[in-house]
């Protein structure tokens, strides 16, 4: 079972390459004449400017610096009905795309039906990215 298990981890790694091997701020980005990040696989991932100027608009100074792009949608091989967004900054984003009223209590950690997921994306095709999370 061990070697299935590896052979299952490794393909996930190789679905996997499209991943950031850093992310960067939004204000980073900004900045950029080229906004782009390098990904796992050596290649590059470009930021479409307005894009990244309609997330500066949503967010304050102090979370635009926080938030780091692009913001990982991560999709588990065991719950395949949802998906999780991590992080305070990146969790307030994404209510405020998909229109949702920000409680009072703020989490890092948001769980969604996975049929936001394109409505997520056409809003935010280059400042989102999934993730495939293997589960045991």
């Amino acid at each position: 079972m061990e070697r299935v298990e590896k052979i299952i981890e490794f393909e996930i790694a190789r679905i996997n390459s499209h991943l950031p091997r850093r992310r960067e701020s939004l204000l980073r980005l900004i900045s950029m004449d080229d906004p782009r990040i390098q990904l796992r696989d050596g290649s590059y991932h470009y930021f479409k400017r307005d894009e990244l100027m309609f997330l500066r608009s949503i967010l304050d100074e102090e979370d635009a610096e926080k938030l780091k792009l692009p913001i990982v949608l991560e999709i588990s091989t065991v719950d395949r009905g949802s998906f999780i967004v991590r992080g305070r900054v990146e969790v307030r984003v994404i209510k405020r795309v998909l229109g949702m009223e920000e409680g009072y209590e703020e989490g890092t950690v948001l769980r969604l039906p996975r049929y936001y997921l394109p409505r997520i994306r056409r809003k935010l095709p280059t400042t989102t990215v999934h993730a495939f999370i293997v589960e045991w």
